[in-house]
């Protein structure tokens, strides 16, 4: 009896439930009123119908308390965004109400801020778009085991490991069918399953075919299964081909709302008396009571399925593509932001203090951004949806402009400094030393000489331009892993250094690669010097590498110096146009910069084929390194219900073959396009990525034409050839590549630091990379975040050091809930990683704890 009544309501129902005779089906019967934020209604119309909606089913479960347990009311939001409305519009005591009764299992909240299209998403941005239910799993002690993704009909590889990461345990999808290319919907291999991730992680899925046993979005498989439940609740219970497809007597029928702005009924409640009989028991649910029935007496025997789907809705995203860059380029900004600022509050524990609403409006935009009507083919205007994805893009992106600055200006404040002449740290947030240009603003172009303080020795510099602003630029060599080095300006020319590339008409050359530029800003020739003088393009179909199209255009040398030479071309054929092609001294990156110039409303794609039989073609996705082949022929995406045109292309893809390959850096774009690959046809063959510069994909219905008028459009990639494809050698150039090394002015009004360089983090593994450093969301005092990504295709064990070491620490999950303690050894992280494994941890340095102890005794 102690044990029963320790379980909660919903978990004692469900031990009931499994012991009842298999020869009796249950029926789980959840409503939900689907959210089609910014699509159905404006966001005032939204927040209102948020408050209507939970004020009135949290009033539904009060009246219907004592009723027996599957006639009690049930809601189920698909949003945690209901959540964060309630709180910030309801007293604390309403709030609570909420709150209890998500712990009673009457109300049920995912992980997701919205319904996302998450296809394309950085992982990261994923992850902090789920920080608030997080907060408030860990002030209220309230679990949230679900994350959804409905409506679109694809669905990314890595997506299951960042949720379960995260703590989800279950799943469900329903699609539309509407608006898609892609394929036989109602004819999936599986219903519910184990959807798996590379890191071995999974959670329980429910995804049933799309029957369209109602001719529309009110069919089993859709996103609103329930919308005619006397309907459906007979059609699963006698249809001879959905009983063949799901043999199991366990079935969970989710969704009402479909595209209703507000639903407010008892329909489910007298459903459930009505229907069930002696042969079925008919449930009002919270989903989490289906997925636990199901896992306790199926759970074994279900296989785990992985794969990629494609994108589909997510890739509306490029009908805005500068407003998406900017998130993209905010989030990797981002990374630098945090360590800083982790750096600065170890010695100032206030220093987060104001930022907390901007932080948490942030995190959540995260979420928002990505909001799966893309489409934006709704009652809400067209330029009323790009405004609002504006606005959460300027959110995010103030956020993170204003802590990187603040955060970079005290830095500068705490490191020691000696002498009288100017100095300035450079700073590396990445978890392995590294050697790097690095720009300084400067106002007056003075003849000088800088200095590496820790050596004692000149490093070659030069001025350059950025954003028509002058610039000191320096070779900092061996910037430590998540430190930084500081650098002397003095006067006079100094020591002299050779030009770090020599130009040649329209050839610009270096010790590794020999490369020639046409006028319209495309590379027709690279040549790999360090192999034999190997050509790396290949024209295909008449395009070359960062080809737009045309042949017209003026090139000329933008700087030149012992740091770093500099290509400039001004292009109008096909659309206005500036590429800056960027070779740097004692490396192998090519950096190339892409500025559209004008506005345009086709199709726009930049070309890079290359000089690769038999091609093998890497990217990241969304929180997967996933190879780009179908399952059968040894890669990641599902051979069926999937689209194959657009694929993911965040940090990297990579393309090699014969022993040899191109490692592409991606910094502001989400898609690409193999070859010639279609809606249906992955064209895997070709060694051609077609990455998508903007446009609508599917036509001019769908997406926001005409760019939302915008005529700026930023794109910049690097190239890195290589040997044989090594996946931790491609994510580490594009993150050199995407996180430029920060400087800013010493001053050393405040010290703590050393005054020549320093090292905060280092991590064992080569193959483990950090992949954030921040201050735990519930503040300094309560440690600082270290989230790794093991790129390696093994297990691993790894060692992670803070300086000058860890008191404790604890391993949570990616939205920072503790899970576990973690091992300290020596004061040293001791952990373990599965192949391909993200994992978080919160660690206690021990300067926080001398500074608070100094904070106290004064």
């Amino acid at each position: 009896m102690k044990i029963l009544l320790q379980l909660g309501l919903t978990s004692l129902f469900i031990l009931l439930m499994t012991q009842e005779s298999f020869a009796q089906k249950r029926i789980y019967l959840a409503p939900d009123d689907h959210t089609d934020y910014m699509w159905t209604a404006n966001e005032e119309e939204y927040h209102d119908t948020f408050l209507t909606m939970t004020d009135f089913y949290l009033d539904q479960m009060d009246a219907t308390k004592n009723s027996p347990p599957p006639y009690q009311a049930r809601w189920n939001a698909d949003g945690s965004f209901w959540m964060w409305i309630y709180q910030k519009n309801r007293s604390s005591v309403q709030f609570q109400r909420l709150i209890n009764r998500i712990k009673s299992g009457h109300f049920s909240m995912p992980l997701n801020a919205l319904v996302l299209s998450n296809g394309g998403t950085p992982a990261e941005a994923v992850l902090r778009g789920m920080y608030y239910p997080g907060q408030i799993q860990r002030a209220y002690d309230v679990d949230f085991p679900i994350a959804v993704a409905m409506e679109n009909q694809t669905l990314p590889y890595g997506l299951s490991s960042l949720w379960a990461g995260s703590g989800a345990k279950y799943s469900w999808k329903g699609v539309c069918g509407c608006s898609t290319h892609v394929p036989h919907l109602g004819n999936r291999e599986r219903e519910t399953y184990y959807l798996g991730g590379r890191d071995e992680s999974r959670v329980l899925m429910k995804w049933n075919s799309l029957h369209l046993h109602n001719n529309d979005n009110t069919s089993m498989g859709s996103y609103a299964e329930g919308r005619n439940p006397y309907t459906v609740v007979d059609f699963v219970d006698t249809d001879a081909q959905f009983k063949s497809r799901y043999p199991f007597p366990v079935i969970g029928i989710f969704g009402k709302g479909e595209d209703d702005l507000i639903t407010t009924d008892d329909e489910f409640i007298i459903a459930a008396k009505q229907l069930t009989n002696a042969n079925r028991k008919v449930i009002v649910s919270n989903q989490l009571d289906f997925f636990q029935d199901f896992e306790a007496n199926h759970g074994a025997d279900l296989e785990t399925f992985a794969a990629s789907y494609g994108n589909e809705w997510e890739l509306y995203s490029a009908s805005m593509s500068e407003v998406s860059a900017r998130v993209k380029r905010a989030l990797e900004k981002l990374r630098s932001a945090d360590a800083l600022a982790t750096l600065v509050s170890l010695q100032d524990p206030t220093f987060m203090d104001s930022r907390i609403e901007a932080r948490n409006k942030a995190m959540l935009n995260f979420g928002l951004y990505y909001e799966h009507n893309w489409t934006a083919d709704g009652p809400v205007t067209r330029n009323a949806r790009a405004e609002w994805q504006r606005k959460i893009e300027g959110e995010i992106t103030s956020y993170v402009n204003t802590l990187y600055s603040d955060a970079k200006n005290q830095l500068g404040t705490m490191i020691t400094r000696s002498g009288a002449n100017p100095r300035f740290y450079v700073f590396n947030s990445l978890s392995w030393a590294r050697t790097d240009y690095a720009d300084f603003p400067v106002i007056n172009q003075n003849l000088v000489h800088v200095v590496d303080t820790s050596t004692g020795e000149q490093v070659p510099s030069q001025y350059v331009f950025i954003n028509e602003k002058p610039h000191l630029r320096i070779l900092a060599k061996d910037v430590p892993s998540v430190g930084y080095k500081v650098f002397e300006i003095r006067n006079g020319a100094g020591t002299s250094f050779p030009n770090a590339a020599t130009i040649n008409g329209n050839i610009i050359e270096n010790d590794f690669y020999r490369i020639s530029v046409s006028n319209s800003g495309a590379i027709t020739s690279l040549i790999d010097k360090k192999r034999g003088d190997r050509q790396f393009v290949r024209a295909v179909e008449g395009k070359t590498v960062n080809d737009l199209g045309g042949t017209d255009g003026n090139l000329t040398v933008e700087s030149i110096g012992a740091v770093s030479v500099t290509l400039q071309i001004i292009s109008a054929d096909p659309h206005l146009r500036t590429t800056h092609i960027t070779l740097i001294r004692d490396s192998n990156r090519i950096e190339i910069r892409n500025v559209i110039t004008q506005n345009f409303s086709d199709m726009l794609t930049w070309n890079y084929s290359f000089n690769i039989d038999s091609p093998d073609i890497w990217h990241e996705e969304v929180g997967a390194v996933i190879r780009a082949k179908l399952l059968p022929d040894g890669g990641h995406y599902s051979p069926r219900n999937a689209r194959y045109d657009w694929l993911t292309i965040n940090h990297f893809a990579d393309v090699s073959g014969g022993g040899v390959g191109v490692t592409l850096s991606n910094a502001d774009t989400y898609f690409m396009k193999l070859g010639d690959s279609t809606h249906t046809v992955f064209d895997t063959a070709t060694p051609q990525i077609n990455i998508l510069a903007g446009g609508q994909v599917d036509g001019p219905t769908l997406g926001i034409p005409n760019q939302g008028g915008d005529s700026w459009f930023l794109q910049r990639f690097a190239l890195q050839t290589h040997d044989a494809f090594n996946q931790t050698s491609a994510m580490k150039f594009s993150l050199e590549h995407q996180n430029t090394l920060v400087t800013g002015t010493v001053t050393g009004t405040n010290p703590a630091y050393n005054e020549n360089k320093y090292s905060f983090l280092t991590i064992s593994d080569p193959d483990v990379l950090l992949w954030a450093l921040k201050p735990a969301e519930d503040g300094i005092n309560q440690g600082v975040i270290t989230r790794v990504w093991n790129q390696a295709n093994a297990a691993k064990n790894y060692t992670l050091s803070l300086d000058p070491g860890i008191l404790s620490g604890k391993k949570t999950t990616h939205i920072e809930t503790d899970i576990a303690n973690a091992t300290i050894v020596n004061g040293n992280l001791s952990a373990s990683l599965t192949a391909n494994q993200i994992q978080t941890h919160r660690l206690q340095p021990r300067t926080l704890s001398a500074t608070i102890n100094k904070l106290t005794q004064q």
